[in-house]
């Protein structure tokens, strides 16, 4: 017997074979696994807990469900970065729940800064729409990409790589950015290094970055550590 000119009993039958049985059995390469239903409106008060949210019941879902206005007011940029994030993943907007999208709005003041982070569960897109951003994104080769954006200008940010977005003109800015996740989290590295709780040893940030204690304490206490 042969397929696509292949005999059953020859070696490049059977590797083919394998390597259709290994896609069919791969995960989707995505950050959030696909729907298997029209919606799935979170219920974030379900008393159990999943890799996502249970879904409200259907005759208890409205409109309303499906709209969020979260991102209609600019957001507070008097902290410490000059900056101020409105997320609209699922914990703000659960009829996203499943989908594997979500958005943040993310305010800038003059000189304002999106610290480096990375988000561990999605890649970034991005649009500016108002001011000028410096954006920039460090690989895992330690190669830096960078570039300064104005208003309709986009960028995208591989998954899991550290990046930071900087206020370079002289007015406010304002981006939005979307993910392929319904919550695709973010590690903000100064608060996570230096304002976890309970604390990193100062013996790893010192001998990590090479600076004194002194140097790790003076950080630690511009946290509120």
């Amino acid at each position: 017997m042969a397929f696509m000119g292949l005999s059953i009993s020859s070696p490049s039958y059977l590797l083919f074979g394998m390597v259709v049985l290994w896609l069919l059995s791969s995960p989707a390469f995505s950050a959030d696994p696909d729907p298997l239903q029209d919606f799935c409106v979170a219920d974030l008060n379900a008393p159990i807990s999943v890799n996502g949210f249970p879904c409200k019941p259907i005759t208890n879902v409205t409109s309303d469900d499906f709209f969020f206005d979260g991102f209609i007011k600019a957001g507070n940029t008097t902290n410490t970065f000059g900056v101020n994030l409105t997320a609209g993943n699922v914990l703000a907007f659960p009829g996203l729940n499943t989908l594997g999208i979500s958005m943040n709005r993310v305010d800038f003041a003059p000189g304002g800064l999106n610290p480096p982070h990375s988000h561990p569960r999605a890649s970034e897109s991005g649009v500016v729409i108002e001011g000028k951003l410096l954006v920039g994104f460090v690989t895992t080769g330690n190669v830096f990409f960078s570039k300064v954006l104005t208003a309709g200008q986009m960028f995208v940010i591989p998954n899991g790589l550290v990046h930071f977005q900087l206020n370079v003109g002289k007015g406010k800015a304002l981006a939005f950015t979307a993910f392929n996740s319904q919550l695709p989290g973010a590690v903000v590295l100064p608060s996570t290094l230096f304002a976890s709780s309970p604390s990193i040893p100062d013996e790893v940030l010192t001998k990590g970055f090479q600076i004194d204690d002194d140097v790790v304490k003076s950080i630690r206490s511009k946290f509120g550590f």
